[in-house]
């Protein structure tokens, strides 16, 4: 590991001409070279608020925890691969020299985790690849405005990248491919029932979501926007998912998407049927606005198949006051909109579309 006591932009550009180690120290941030086969935990658990943690390219085998506010972990781009270590965990956790968290024994890639009473604020995690990891590429728990962009998280068998009570978060230019789950996954809380979080604007900008099971799943949340994503190839594009508890989850913006061909087959399980063909599911969920999107060719059997779908959810709670408006529907079976709740004041207006059930929808 070597530590480069120099400004990140001037150091970085010194890593990657030379690939050597540091120059002079100034006041600085510190960034900390991490190259394969050298601990990653190690660099995490001697970096302080604001330095970064950079990966070279290659194939790193660990699982990291990370809970240092202001850190940024970074790789240089796609080339820089974080896969599970071969052996049994022998990472640190953060700060206490003992056997790593939870979080990351359990076998999840890059865990972001603030305590039950504090959130772990300013995280940035960027620019490399998550594969292979048993549960979730990157999973982040009582985190505050953590950005991930630029990852890549593919062949995941849970999630992508997943947060669970969790604000201000950015989400920004990720791939998330062949997850087990979804390849993003935002919830309140998934050991227990609570009613819906306010995210305080979490933002879903500009990421893909191919060949996952759900491409975004909104869970239990109050107050984001999901916008510009592709979302192809997915069992089902968007799933915005509440239920019987307060306050209800809504308030989601989905905007300026496109959703395509999301016709892989998944099988139904404990808690939802089968899917196959659904753009947008609303279900459960109140007050969101579903405006100027492109959803097209999503075609399957499942009563959660269609383009835009509003759907009691399982456990019998109705969808109120969501506006579906100006999104542009073709090719979508059994129908452009479904609307099989008979929750009060869900609105269609000004769609482009053919066929919806029921019919005058469109």
């Amino acid at each position: 590991m070597n530590k480069c006591h120099i400004a990140p932009l001037a150091c970085a550009a010194a890593l990657l001409g030379t690939g050597l180690g540091a120059a002079a120290p100034t006041a600085a941030h510190t960034v900390h070279l991490v190259r394969p086969g050298e601990s990653i935990q190690k660099a995490v658990d001697a970096a302080r608020p604001g330095d970064t943690v950079l990966l070279a390219r290659g194939t790193h085998r660990e699982s990291v925890s990370v809970s240092t506010p202001g850190l940024t972990l970074r790789g240089m781009g796609h080339r820089t691969v974080l896969r599970p270590q071969a052996g049994p965990a022998t990472a640190t956790a953060p700060d206490t020299g003992t056997a790593a968290g939870s979080c990351a024994a359990a076998g999840n890639g890059i865990c972001v985790e603030g305590t039950q009473n504090h959130n772990v604020d300013g995280v940035t995690i960027a620019s490399l690849k998550v594969t292979g990891f048993r549960k979730a590429g990157v999973y982040a728990h009582k985190t505050d405005r953590l950005i991930v962009r630029n990852v890549a998280a593919a062949g995941n068998g849970v999630w992508g990248i997943a947060t669970e009570q969790s604000v201000r978060g950015v989400f920004r230019g990720n791939t998330a491919r062949d997850n087990g789950d979804a390849g993003l996954f935002l919830a309140n809380t998934v050991t227990a029932e609570q009613g819906a979080m306010d995210t305080g604007g979490t933002v879903v900008e500009r990421n893909r979501l191919q060949g996952n099971r759900i491409g975004v799943t909104v869970r239990r949340l109050r107050n984001l926007t999901l916008t510009d994503n592709h979302l192809t190839g997915n069992c089902a594009g968007v799933f915005v998912v509440g239920d019987e508890n307060k306050p209800k989850a809504g308030l989601v913006t989905v905007r300026e998407n496109r959703i395509e061909r999301n016709n892989k087959s998944c099988p139904k399980t404990a808690r939802l049927d089968a899917l196959q063909g659904s753009g947008i599911v609303l279900t459960g969920t109140e007050d969101n606005l579903v405006t100027r999107n492109v959803i097209r060719d999503n075609v399957g059997t499942s009563p959660l198949s269609g383009g835009i779908v509003v759907f009691k959810s399982f456990v019998g709670t109705t969808s109120e006051r969501n506006r579906i408006s100006g999104n542009l529907l073709q090719g979508n079976a059994p129908a452009d909109l479904v609307n099989t709740d008979p929750g009060q004041g869900n609105t269609f207006h000004g769609n482009t579309c053919r066929l919806s059930t029921p019919a005058g929808l469109c």
